[in-house]
């Protein structure tokens, strides 16, 4: 029997990703035209010479870190209990992760502000260590959706009852389980939370700029509006990290427990898969 080629999904395909790429195509394509009548890379060598885009870009990776780490002490052992001994709880967690999508950026800073300005019991933005952390803090919350459910689809894959009577049945304690059972045998999907957490951060606009953070998110809108060629350069940099991002979730998401990602062979075995 003869397959039927489908026309109309190939078509609508084709036009999906034209309308992605194309623009893309025409991003990178402006972006070498720096020089004039001549394809360069005037405008990436311009943005890597600038100590200001390297200041920012620390700044930003630094902070996206943090935010990383900071949501992996507080996501990890919430799935984990909420899994553990508050299943019923779960339609209500989940809720309250989802939260951050709901609330504009804007409104959480704004009340980050009004709480912790100056007549504040806690003034934290009276110096930068404060405001940082504030930043730091708002880069958590906004990744919570997806840090979240990263974790959370990441437990479901195994059997977290069995692996926590086994680790208390050796004596140990319940954050020794978390930290040496739990937490391995999710790495994975905490990798994949984590680089969703970064691609965020770096880019964000509304709480740095409103916190006044020198961060990559406000340099890249005030480049737009003091150069032409920069921004474009800036935006294919920022797409392809992020497809970066993306592939390497793929990559960590196959990894089965235990198994690194570049293995050693011994000769016997690179022997065996050349044959």
């Amino acid at each position: 029997m003869t397959r039927r080629i489908p026309i109309l999904s190939i078509v609508i395909a084709v036009l999906g990703a034209a309308f992605f790429i194309i623009p893309l195509i025409a991003t990178f394509n402006f972006s070498l035209r720096m020089k004039r009548g001549e394809l360069s890379f005037e405008a990436y060598k311009s943005v890597f010479e600038s100590d200001l885009f390297v200041s920012v870009l620390s700044f930003s990776a630094v902070a996206s870190l943090l935010a990383i780490a900071l949501g992996i002490l507080i996501v990890v052992p919430t799935a984990y209990w909420v899994r553990l001994r508050l299943p019923k709880m779960r339609p209500v967690v989940e809720f309250l992760s989802l939260m951050p999508l709901i609330i504009p950026p804007v409104v959480l800073v704004f009340g980050y502000v009004r709480i912790y300005g100056t007549n504040s019991f806690l003034p934290l933005t009276m110096t930068d260590a404060g405001t940082n952390t504030l930043l730091i803090i708002g880069y958590v919350v906004l990744s919570i959706p997806y840090m979240y459910r990263a974790v959370d689809n990441g437990m479901a894959s195994i059997d977290i009852a069995t692996l926590t009577e086994a680790a208390e049945s050796l004596g140990a304690s319940r954050l020794r389980t978390i930290a040496f059972v739990i937490f391995p045998n999710i790495r994975s999907a905490i990798v994949s939370g984590a680089f969703l957490t970064f691609s965020i951060s770096l880019g964000e606009f509304v709480i740095t700029s409103l916190l006044n953070r020198p961060a990559f998110g406000p340099y890249l809108v005030q480049m737009g509006q003091d150069y032409a060629y920069q921004p474009a350069a800036l935006a294919i940099m920022a797409f392809a990290f992020t497809w970066t991002c993306m592939a390497l979730m793929e990559v960590f998401a196959n990894l089965k427990p235990g198994q690194r990602l570049f293995q050693r062979r011994s000769p016997k075995t690179v022997e065996k898969a050349l044959e």
